[in-house]
């Protein structure tokens, strides 16, 4: 591993992060991913990342998102509802629940996608899985009472 990439482990893993991140980071990627067409993806140089357009569960409008994600063989994405490991769930999930019809932006295309919440072992696979790919999530989870919740993402 890269030692910017460890660093920037280390760091996202913090409380000031958590407490920072979550007002810069999603407004900043939606800005260049706008400005550049869907081409760019700032956190996408970190991470591999989309952004997930859903339907607001309370307003029905379009919700636009930028997520990290875990591509998968298969081609659908896994998306972690860390919040920065901050108390409660993130928007965009309760979105998905309410409302699974969604559509990812990924290296520039749009694409329609229906999610699905992970449970029991899929949901520890994956869990692992995400683990190995970004292990402050170890962190996020170790903050919070509540379950962060996986989905994936399937092309329809």
């Amino acid at each position: 591993m890269p030692p910017g990439e460890r660093l920037l482990q280390r760091l996202s893993a913090t409380r000031t992060f958590a407490r920072i991140a979550p007002h810069v980071v999603p407004g900043l990627d939606r800005a260049v991913h706008r400005l550049t067409r869907g081409k760019v993806l700032l956190s996408a140089r970190m991470l591999p990342g989309v952004i997930l357009t859903a339907t607001g569960a309370r307003s029905g409008q379009p919700r636009r998102t930028p997520l990290a994600c875990l591509p998968q063989e298969d081609g659908s994405w896994i998306v972690v509802g860390s919040n920065f490991g901050r108390p409660g769930h993130p928007a965009w999930t309760g979105n998905l629940l309410k409302n699974p019809e969604a559509e990812v932006s990924w290296r520039g295309r749009d694409i329609p996608v229906r999610a699905r919440l992970l449970t029991g072992g899929e949901r520890a696979r994956a869990w692992r899985t995400a683990l190995a790919f970004w292990p402050p999530y170890a962190a996020y989870q170790a903050r919070v009472s509540r379950e962060i919740r996986l989905f994936r993402l399937e092309r329809r």
